[in-house]
């Protein structure tokens, strides 16, 4: 198991590993040692383990920060993948009856009401130029 030698806060600390996560340990320890400088640089020199500590819970805070706002933004996307299926199924339902329409072709028979409308009206023109021949006649 292989040790790795990290700075932080301005202290070497000797850390044993698994073989082949030497990078990730040095990331995380340069992640602390951000912190750790900045809570050096507020309060001043600390016994290592309270510098550890507050730098520890700093990177927790903003760890808990970006896990909030992972949430919201699952939340938000899973709002919108439900309105895109939404609109997916309203869609293809368009798509059935436009395909239902064009496979129905074009519709040649015309309403009864307006067959009948259109028939009254030809009674009455019918009517309408009676009376006036009748009244031409006279």
């Amino acid at each position: 198991m292989p040790e790795v030698d990290v700075e932080i806060g301005g202290r070497i600390f000797s850390v044993a590993c698994q073989t082949g996560e030497e990078p990730y340990l040095r990331s995380a320890a340069k992640m602390l040692d951000t912190e750790a400088t900045v809570v050096l640089g507020q309060i001043g020199r600390m016994a290592p383990d309270r510098m550890l500590l507050m730098a520890g819970l700093m990177l927790a805070d903003k760890t808990a920060a970006l896990e909030d706002d992972l949430r919201e933004l699952k939340e938000k996307v899973s709002t919108q993948e439900k309105a895109l299926k939404t609109a997916e199924e309203r869609l293809a339902d368009r798509a059935r009856r436009i395909s239902d329409l064009q496979e129905a072709g074009p519709r040649t028979e015309v309403p009864d009401s307006i067959t009948d409308g259109l028939a009254e009206l030809a009674a009455r023109a019918e009517a309408l130029a009676d009376e006036l021949e009748a009244e031409a006649s006279n």
